[in-house]
């Protein structure tokens, strides 16, 4: 059964995140250079069978575009050209970093809530859960 991948795309870093088979759990990928997103995808496409792209939408708290939101459009126009065949889902990420420190903090790992590359794929990981719910 394919998967949902998740993406919480940074200008310099990007998290990744996956479902299982049955949809029901989300859990961390890795985190790459954004420069990388597109070729790291191909690869993992002909490897995995996926589904839907489920890629982080940033806004404020107001819903007004945040600096990185116009990016994360390119970014979709980009992934639906490229992967015609794959849906791209956007999903509300607002708070997600921080939810992400939070859940690494509580996990015992305070050191680990200032590691960029964890903090980026657990944003991932909590976006997918969140499409999951239908949050």
């Amino acid at each position: 059964m394919p998967k949902l991948i998740g993406i919480d795309f940074g200008l310099k870093r990007t998290g990744l995140a996956v479902t299982d088979e049955n949809k029901i759990i989300a859990s961390p990928l890795t985190t790459i250079d954004s420069g990388q997103l597109m070729s790291f995808l191909t690869d993992y496409f002909s490897k995995n069978e996926v589904e839907a792209i489920v890629l982080g939408y940033p806004t404020r708290m107001d819903g007004s575009d945040s600096h990185i939101t116009p990016n994360v459009r390119l970014l979709k126009e980009a992934l639906e050209k490229q992967f015609p065949c794959m849906p791209v889902h956007l999903q509300d990420e607002r708070m997600t970093s921080l939810q992400a420190m939070q859940t690494i903090h509580l996990a015992g790992n305070k050191k680990q809530k200032k590691d960029k590359q964890l903090v980026d794929k657990v944003a991932a990981t909590i976006i997918l859960s969140d499409f999951l719910k239908g949050a």
